[in-house]
This record gives C-alpha cells, sequence and structure tokens, in this order.
C-alpha cells in the first residue's frame, strides 16, 4: 500500500478544510471536525488536503514528480 496522508491530530484545529477539498472522498471531518481517512483506497495523492491546511497538521510522505520524455527523432 502506498504512503498516505498523515493527520497530526496536536496541530489539527478541526476546521474541516481539508475534507471539503478531497475530491477522493478519503478524508472525512466528523460533527466536531475532527478528520480521518477512512476510504485509503480512494486516496488520489493530489495533495491538496496537505496544500489547504492553514495549521499544517497534513503532511504527505511522498512526493510527485512528473517526468518528461526525451523527444524521439
Amino acid at each position: 500500500m502506498a504512503d498516505m496522508p498523515i493527520i497530526d491530530h496536536d496541530k489539527c484545529q478541526q476546521c474541516g478544510l481539508c475534507a471539503s477539498i478531497c475530491a477522493c472522498g478519503a478524508l472525512v471531518a466528523d460533527e466536531k471536525g475532527s478528520v480521518s481517512i477512512i476510504e485509503v483506497e480512494k486516496c488520489g495523492w493530489c495533495t491538496l488536503c496537505e496544500l489547504v491546511c492553514p495549521y499544517g497538521a497534513i503532511s504527505c510522505p511522498f512526493e510527485i514528480v512528473i517526468e518528461r520524455k526525451p523527444d524521439q527523432d
């Protein structure tokens, strides 16, 4: 299984922004705003949750690298 985003619950302020931006439905906020990764298989590794968190409570332990193939002559 690929590495998944990590939620630091000590930093999380339960704003729910990460869950609201998650187009895959992998992150869910409960009625108190506590966020959990409930659908690991759905994560598309887009890193939007990490980018939008104003508290730095989510980190993605992977790096997305786009490789460009050399032109073929």
